[in-house]
């Protein structure tokens, strides 16, 4: 029997008479998606509520922003004590969506994302009353000068800034050998569909944030897999776009090769109006002026399109490269929906294998080190990586106000004076959360920034192997040309070899293991500044999966496995 909320009675001696389901999960329910329901918001059902429909309510009068918020927001109390998604929350909502509804009631709608709130990552900045630590203690209480240029955009939309979704610690640059989603302002993020295993990041909080319907969308940044892979793992949309689409300045960084901020909705087109939103130039970030003429006029949403475009698709599968280091339970469900997408007649053509696979794709999983795995540091991601830290961060924290926080010397001195809370040192002095302790700092550290040849011949190698001679040619397919790369992104070589192209990549739920409830997507990789087709390839396969229930796969409501278990660090499987 469920709960009517009209038996909460705030001002009764006892207010809580009826506690299930809403406010606390009845055990009878542990591995069910009724573990955790969502209430009805004014007897709207919220879960699961795309934009449009939100819009849908907002301009009928049925909800306001503020009406929408509070049910986020009580949402958010309901599930976050066992995801741990949010970090901090935004003293303003409220007055931001109350501002926003006198707005509406003026007749003045900003767009499609009026009214509806969101989260950023803990390492893109807002000038407000929040922090921007990257999860770090050691950045509390600094100001940042300016919002992030994404974040002034998503306020310039109407959307309201609920505040700041947990992450791995500096966005995984930290450690080598870590907790995903740990941070030690933060603590652990958790996704719902397994809160025992590895949740996906560094933008974990920010996609289990959706997977759990505490918000619609949220913005995350990827220097490598930090969109696809917590996207993939909590059955959420995941778009990256091309380094240079949207702007990072105000996140802060690791790679300006690298860097791109990136969003996550339930549905394809929920992210994508937050990538609409986001794009652009900014005179402080000169990568994005690289899209001048490569971005279409009138934005990204015209791109959106439903399974009839599939007659028109030619789709490659790079099964050696990639394929054949997923596992059985994907493989079998993945190739059902590739089966789906062709009999809604599209092109699948296998074997369009990246040339270069056997010397640049890893055989034993994601390694950003690959290069001197094998003997050749000139040949390496995280030879370039490490020096751009030293240097973009010193870059980032000379803007900021009220820190002693400076540059690297001064994190890793912070870390090792605080070792009980920040893991300067490896277990089992420091903290097990960060097995390694601060490895990647102390690399970077070593290389004080110096561009040297070892360095410049790293990034020429990563970039022409992953881009003429990597996508690109298999994109080319000797001459029979495919629009799409199709790629399981639970395979982490897979946005390896993007990230390092800085191409972009969308990813869509399918399903999950049978084993441990995880959620798996499939990608669409593509060249740079290919957004709009990959969305609109992208939005044929979701309008296929929806169209043909059962045998495309798709998003599943998560089980909530293991939700009364704290397990720090989480298990990397």
């Amino acid at each position: 029997m469920q709960t009517s909320l009209a038996e909460y009675d705030v001002l009764a001696i006892d207010p809580l008479q009826s506690p299930y389901p809403y406010f606390f999960p009845p055990e009878q329910d542990a591995e069910k998606p009724g573990l955790f329901p969502m209430p009805p918001c004014k007897g709207i059902t919220l879960e699961e509520a795309t934009i449009d429909q939100l819009q849908g309510y907002m301009s009928s009068g049925i909800l306001s922003a503020v009406d929408l918020l509070k049910c986020y927001t009580k949402r958010m109390w309901q599930v976050d004590e066992y995801i741990n998604s949010v970090l901090e929350y935004n003293p303003d909502a409220e007055d931001i969506a109350a501002a926003l509804d006198d707005e509406r009631k003026a007749g003045k709608v900003r767009g499609p994302l009026h009214g509806i709130p969101f989260l950023v990552k803990d390492n893109i900045a807002t000038k407000d009353q929040m922090e921007t630590t990257a999860g770090s203690w050691m950045l509390l209480g600094s100001v940042v000068p300016r919002d992030a240029h994404v974040v002034a955009k998503l306020r310039q939309a109407g959307a309201v800034l609920m505040g700041k979704a947990t992450l791995s610690e500096w966005a995984d640059m930290r450690s080598n050998n870590y907790s995903e989603g740990y941070s030690a302002r933060g603590g652990q993020a958790r996704s719902p569909y397994n809160l025992t295993l590895n949740p996906g990041g560094s933008s974990s909080g920010s996609a289990a944030a959706i997977a759990a319907n505490v918000v619609s969308f949220s913005l995350g940044t990827e220097t490598d897999g930090s969109v696809i892979n917590p996207a993939e793992r909590n059955a959420v949309v995941g778009i990256k776009p091309t380094v240079g689409s949207t702007s990072r300045a105000g996140v802060i960084p690791e790679s300006a090769h690298q860097d791109t901020v990136g969003t996550f909705g339930k549905t394809l087109r929920d992210a994508a109006y937050a990538f609409d939103a986001i794009y652009g130039i900014d005179e402080r970030d000169n990568y994005t002026v690289a899209q001048t003429g490569r971005t279409p006029s009138g934005g990204y949403l015209q791109y959106l399109t439903n399974k009839s475009a599939l007659q028109n698709a030619t789709f490659g599968i790079p099964w050696d490269s990639f394929w054949v280091y997923a596992d059985a339970d994907q493989q079998a469900i993945l190739l059902s929906l590739i089966s789906l997408i062709e009999s809604y007649g599209a092109t699948i053509i296998n074997h369009t294998e990246l040339p270069n696979y056997e010397t640049i794709v890893s055989p034993t999983g994601w390694n950003w080190d690959y290069g001197t795995t094998r003997g050749f540091a000139n040949e390496s991601e995280y030879t370039v990586v490490k020096v751009d830290f030293y240097n973009n961060i010193a870059a980032y924290l000379s803007e900021l106000e009220n820190t002693q926080i400076r540059g690297l010397e001064d994190i890793v001195a912070y870390n090792y004076a605080n070792d009980g809370t920040e893991g300067g040192n490896p277990w089992p002095l420091g903290i097990s959360a960060f097995y390694s302790g601060q490895d990647g700092f102390l690399a970077s550290l070593e290389t004080k920034g110096i561009m040297d040849e070892t360095y410049y011949q790293a990034l020429a190698f990563c970039q022409q192997s992953t881009r003429e001679d990597g996508i690109d040619a298999a994109l080319a397919n000797g001459g029979r040309p495919v629009d799409a790369l199709l790629v399981p992104p639970d395979v982490g070589q897979t946005y390896q070899i993007a990230a390092q192209a800085g191409y972009p990549m969308i990813t869509l739920p399918v399903g999950t293991h049978v084993e441990t409830g995880m959620p798996f997507g499939l990608a669409l990789m593509g060249t740079a500044w290919s957004e709009g087709e990959l969305l609109k390839w992208a939005s044929a396969i979701e309008d296929a999966q929806f169209s043909s229930a059962g045998r495309g796969g798709g998003r599943m409501l998560p089980n909530w496995y293991g939700y009364l278990e704290k397990n720090i660090p989480v298990r990397n499987l």
